[in-house]
């Protein structure tokens, strides 16, 4: 027990008065005469006997009487805290993602855990809650109730570092404060483990949300697998985490018209082809009926009319290896001898390769700067004749390095750097058996400047890249070296003109930043926007001479189709969908993560809060003791003989 004011405590002393009036005898006896002595002393000593205890009850009841009234001014509590006046923080995380669309025993478990917030805070108690996309600080619950029951779901979840961070940050500086961090969260398994450093300042409870049933099945991808001439054949990649379903339903859409529909049998992993025209805009929609989690039901995507990749060679070599892969399908390739190049189309192009020139005039050099600035990528191939004088000044304007005299020794090509973007996608898995192809000369770059993409045996460049150039230090013509034989050559040239364009895809994912070129020529002032059926919104964007770069990031927020427009021009459709990390429903272990408390439910994680900070104030038990013994002396001044 303790006090709030124990200086009062003092006025116990006090208790003495009574005690030393019981002592000293301070009444007054009145003196009575009477003829029977024997009989009055016995009538005395009865009468003295009886006083006593009536003295030593009277005695007891106004000490204790004195002791309530004392100690009720001196306002005794209960208290779990170290203080009576410290102060309790909480701040809690509520998990948004879409995972949380399971259903739990009472309905989806982010509304579950809304109600239960709501019933057990009190309206008014300051509080700050954050979820994956909104926050709300210093607040109470009578203020964000509504925000709270009209909450929608996230598309993608924090990482649990950053809750953490995030919700240390959501606390005041002061340090004697109770701090209390409760992350409220179904606690899907993520790509790194959740690891919680011990903190003395602030105590972290784990309320984990289990669903009722851990099965879901889900669109995992959609993509073209065949091109003919008339069509596309367009496969559908479904992925279930459950029960053998016999027949699942998978039905395609274009602009909301039911075009085509199917059956599969699905144990594990699926898939389902639908065939669609090659010439046409198809603004599609596949769906499969699922009652889990709803968000990755649906696959928006788009087939846009696409826009061929202009491709020029500027040649003083055979260019026979670059028309076979830049073919009329994809490619608009034009093939010009140097000494007959039309400067005039270079500002037109969107790649352009220089093919073995044995030099870089000033003229071609400056043509091709306002080509780069424009949004243009160029590819170098050096002859085994290369004027190193014009190519190095060529390379300073991109940063890359300068080229040293030909070098006559012979080397393998081994190293391949996997992990640049233009071999995205290209190997299942990493190659180092296969047979290495080689040149006879080349040349030494000075410095290791740019990002190398293909090296020697000796880890000197082959094929670097810096800004928009890409560059070649030998010549690949068939007597110097055998890579045109190389089964590298198709992805790696592919992937270059690929890049000079950057065609929109069959769909994008929501709040991950995607780069779209979209072929246009905008008059002065003109900028494009993406609208849907509610609003529009201007992204960022990089105007060009022949095309505009889009980059989008916050936009749009959900998953559908969204127009391009310039002005009132509709130029493209562009499809967004969900991530569908959250589709596998696999959850960590709570118990095995220290250095926190887990609790079975949010009710009773606010009340071990509350009760932690709970002042159960006695004053008011003294007061009543005070009064009973009041009525009890009362009681025996007047009744007891």
């Amino acid at each position: 027990m303790q006090f709030k004011h124990p200086e009062l405590l003092y006025a116990l002393l006090l208790l003495i008065i009574p005690i030393i009036i019981h002592l000293f005898q301070l009444r007054k006896f009145q003196k009575v005469e009477f003829t029977n002595v024997q009989f009055l002393k016995d009538i005395v000593t009865q009468t003295r006997k009886s006083s006593q205890l009536k003295k030593w009850l009277t005695l007891l009841t106004r000490m204790l009487l004195l002791a309530c009234i004392v100690f009720a001014f001196a306002q005794p509590y209960f208290s779990n805290s170290d203080s009576f006046n410290t102060k309790s923080e909480t701040v809690i995380y509520l998990d948004n993602s879409f995972s949380m669309q399971a259903k739990g025993s009472n309905g989806t478990l982010l509304n579950k855990a809304v109600q239960d917030i709501i019933e057990s805070i009190d309206e008014n108690e300051n509080i700050s809650i954050f979820t994956n996309d909104i926050s709300f600080s210093n607040t109470n619950i009578k203020a964000i109730k509504n925000d709270l029951i009209q909450l929608s779901y996230a598309p993608n979840q924090l990482d649990y570092d950053a809750v953490l961070l995030k919700g240390k940050k959501a606390f005041s500086k002061d340090k004697s404060t109770l701090k209390n961090l409760v992350l409220i969260s179904d606690f899907q398994q993520q790509n790194k483990p959740f690891n919680i450093t011990n903190d003395s300042l602030v105590n972290i409870k784990l309320v984990p949300l289990k669903p009722t049933n851990t099965s879901n099945i889900n669109i995992d991808s959609v993509y073209i697998s065949k091109t003919n001439a008339k069509t596309l054949e367009l496969t559908v990649a479904i992925k279930n985490q459950g029960n053998f379903i016999e027949t699942l339903p998978v039905s395609l859409f274009n602009n909301d018209n039911l075009i085509a529909k199917s059956s599969v049998a699905i144990k594990k992993d699926t898939a389902t082809t639908f065939t669609i025209p090659i010439n046409e805009v198809f603004n599609g929609k596949v769906t499969i009926d699922d009652v889990n989690l709803l968000y990755d039901n649906t696959t928006y995507f788009n087939v846009n009319e696409r826009e061929k990749i202009k491709v020029l060679s500027i040649n003083e070599s055979d260019d026979t290896f670059l028309k076979k892969i830049y073919t009329d399908d994809e490619f608009t390739y034009t093939s010009s001898q140097f000494n007959s190049l039309n400067y005039n189309i270079i500002s037109e192009q969107n790649l352009i390769v220089l093919n073995e020139l044995n030099s870089i005039p000033n003229a071609l050099i400056t043509a091709l700067k306002s080509f780069t600035n424009d949004g243009g990528i160029i590819l170098t191939i050096p002859s085994d004749k290369s004027n190193l004088d014009t190519y190095n000044q060529f390379y300073i304007n991109y940063n890359l390095p300068n080229i040293e005299a030909l070098n006559l020794q012979e080397k393998k090509i081994t190293n391949i750097n996997f992990s640049h973007p233009i071999l995205a996608n290209v190997f299942d898995k990493k190659v180092t058996n296969f047979q290495y192809p080689k040149v006879n000369t080349y040349y030494p770059f000075t410095t290791t400047l740019g990002a190398t993409i293909l090296s020697f045996e000796d880890g000197t460049s082959f094929l670097t890249q810096s800004n928009s150039v890409y560059s070649f230090s030998a010549a690949l013509n068939d007597k110097n070296s055998n890579f045109k034989n190389s089964p590298l050559i198709v992805p790696i040239l592919y992937n270059i003109g690929k890049q000079s364009l950057k065609h929109s895809n069959l769909y994008y994912v929501v709040n991950e930043e995607n780069t779209i070129d979209i072929v246009t020529k905008l008059q002065q002032d003109d900028i494009l926007t993406l609208v849907n059926s509610n609003n529009s919104v201007i992204p960022l964007q990089q105007t060009y001479t022949n095309k505009v770069e889009l980059i989008t990031n916050t936009y749009p927020k959900k998953a559908g189709i969204i127009s391009v427009k310039n002005k009132n021009i509709e130029l493209k459709k562009l499809s967004y969908n969900y991530n569908r990390r959250e589709s596998e429903l696999n959850y960590l272990d709570t118990s095995l993560i220290g250095n926190s408390t887990v609790n079975e439910s949010i009710v009773s994680t606010i009340n071990d809060i509350k009760s932690a900070t709970n002042v159960n104030e006695l004053w008011k038990w003294f007061v009543i003791f005070a009064l009973a013994f009041l009525i009890i002396e009362l009681l025996l001044l007047k009744f007891l003989k």
